[in-house]
């Protein structure tokens, strides 16, 4: 039960500020290497930068160019390990990359740096499933490129190549595997709880000051020895409550991404486009397309995606992709976000050219101020290998023996479920009244859980049908999300627990429904319901 107060009376070893993917893989090691934990997000779990990605696991192919083998390697060592432990949430998604006359890369170049690509992941296939294994790249001549994407425009392509990196169905759902497991380890994990600033005895952190943002939650103090901010793009705002001018600095790069009608066929595009490149993914059977990369200036509780973002996006795949002939019309959803990007002071002209390697920062010996660490920048799929670092620093400053990280060969909570087809058969067989449809949406965004879903299903034969025609996510998914997934409002549950309001507005039946179904664990009565209704459809409002 959520209880500020009783959290306050309890002596934590390391407390964490920030509930994205960073924060969530820091309490996770952390827990499960033995030290007692709270984490604190003042939003809900994974609502700024890591659910607003472009749904990739990947090596960083574009990082090559800047001679960041080790961020490649690290990268590419990590997603064999996500698909390892996440295969219902991971798996092989096959990317194109076509090269046309005037590009700024030219065949010679992209196939020598796709070959080392292929030698710096050498243990991608060390995979139980023969499914999960990712083949070598091909070159592809003109004939076989458009073969293999028709849509492609003929004049002036040179050929190209096929490679395989991995999608991720549901960032949301990844990062709420590693807060399950982490508070299956004993993590304290509340969301809708601000830090405000720290507590000090002298120099030296000994705590945080925390508020609650929701009603009877009230303001405390959370003491530990050791405070990890892993708050993002606010992670320099953070550290200003420090009152001296903190050694860690940080870029904030906007990312923008919509969802349009299909476009390709199940094969990723990546294009160039000018001296950078855009995604066209395929995607719950429908296009994401993304993503912008530049210096964002403001104060990040201001961001927002604009309709200028839209437009210029538009623009860019139109003039690269013409066959998209993307209109605004076809935009059903769009969603962005703010990379934190360590500031190396570099004379770049942007954030494109930007390292995505991580900063773990204590600031004991930087800044004066013992007993708080910082973890700026780096990438979604290198967070565990993020988390790693900064537990290994948390046992050095508790002075504690440095026990091994188990992140790495420990499946997380879905994961347990070997080939995901034979999964899915395994399911349908033990519930045959069931569309297999439903089987196989359960076990992908819930993988080895599906059975707690199955089993509210089975009491309430009700909460198994659809939220709304055409689209997969059952009343036992909102239920489950207000009763064991952390779920507050009702934009959680639709948007981040299911994936309901993912691909645009679903209508006003199907949110009223949604907001009944969560009304109940949540002691809402009708008028609150209507609120909560409200507030998710301003999230579809025509943005300026």
């Amino acid at each position: 039960m959520r209880s500020l107060a009783r959290l306050a009376q309890q002596t934590y070893d390391l407390v964490i500020l920030g509930g994205g993917i960073t924060g969530a893989c820091v309490a996770r090691d952390a827990a499960l290497r033995g030290l007692r934990v709270a984490l604190v997000e003042k939003r809900d779990f994974c609502s700024a930068t890591s659910g607003a990605s472009s749904k990739l696991i990947h090596g960083g192919l574009r990082y090559l160019k800047n001679l960041e083998f080790g961020l490649v390697r690290e990268s590419l060592r990590e997603r064999r390990l996500w698909e390892l432990h996440a295969p219902h949430l991971v798996y092989p998604l096959p990317m194109l990359m076509p090269v046309y006359a005037g590009a700024g890369n030219s065949l010679a170049e992209m196939r020598v740096g796709l070959t080392l690509y292929d030698l710096l992941s050498w243990d991608r296939n060390n995979l139980p499933d023969p499914e999960q294994r990712l083949p070598a790249h091909r070159g592809l001549g003109p004939a076989e490129v458009l073969a293999t994407e028709p849509s492609l425009s003929p004049e002036g392509l040179k050929g190209g190549a096929l490679l395989w990196d991995c999608q991720m169905f549901s960032p949301e759902r990844l990062e709420l595997e590693c807060l399950l497991s982490a508070a299956a380890a004993g993590a304290e994990l509340v969301n809708y709880v601000e830090a405000v600033g720290f507590v000090r005895e002298g120099a030296r952190v000994v705590g945080v000051k925390v508020e609650g943002r929701q009603p009877g939650d009230g303001f405390v103090e959370l003491r530990a020895p050791v405070v990890v901010n892993a708050t993002g793009p606010w992670a320099d705002l953070m550290l200003e409550t420090l009152g001296q001018q903190p050694h860690a600095h940080l870029v904030r790069s906007k990312g923008i991404h919509i969802i349009t009608r299909k476009l390709t066929r199940e094969v990723a595009l990546m294009m160039a486009a000018g001296t950078g490149h855009f995604f066209v993914l395929p995607w719950r059977d429908h296009a994401l397309i993304g993503t912008t990369d530049e210096v964002y200036s403001g104060h990040p509780d201001a961001f927002r995606v604009t309709e200028a973002d839209i437009t210029g996006l538009i623009a860019t795949v139109n003039q690269y992709y013409p066959a998209a002939e993307l209109r605004r019309e076809d935009v059903l959803h769009s969603y962005g976000g703010m990379r934190p990007l360590v500031d190396d002071a570099g004379p770049k002209s942007g954030s494109y050219q930007r390292s995505r390697r991580a900063e773990v920062c204590d600031h004991g010996p930087t800044d004066g101020v013992p007993g708080l660490i910082s973890a700026i920048g780096g990438k979604w799929t290198t967070s565990r290998a993020l988390a790693e670092k900064v537990v290994d620093l948390a046992l050095r400053l508790l002075g504690r023996r440095r026990t091994a990280s188990i992140t790495d060969r420990t499946p997380l909570p879905g994961g347990a479920i070997g080939n995901f087809r034979a999964f899915v058969a395994g399911l349908h067989a033990r519930h045959p009244s069931l569309p297999e449809s439903l089987m196989y949406h359960l076990a992908r965004n819930y993988g080895a859980r599906a059975g707690e879903l199955l089993a509210l299903i089975q009491a309430d034969p009700t909460l198994g049908a659809p939220l709304r025609p055409g689209l997969p996510e059952v009343g036992a998914e909102i239920v489950h999300a207000a009763r064991a997934e952390w779920a507050i409002e009702l934009g959680d549950a639709v948007l981040r627990r299911t994936g309901l309001g993912q691909l645009g507005d679903p209508g006003l039946r199907a949110l009223e429904a949604a907001a009944r179904l969560m009304g109940g664990p949540r002691g809402w009565d009708r008028a609150e319901q209507v609120r909560q209704v409200d507030r998710v459809l301003d999230r579809y409002a025509a943005p300026a």
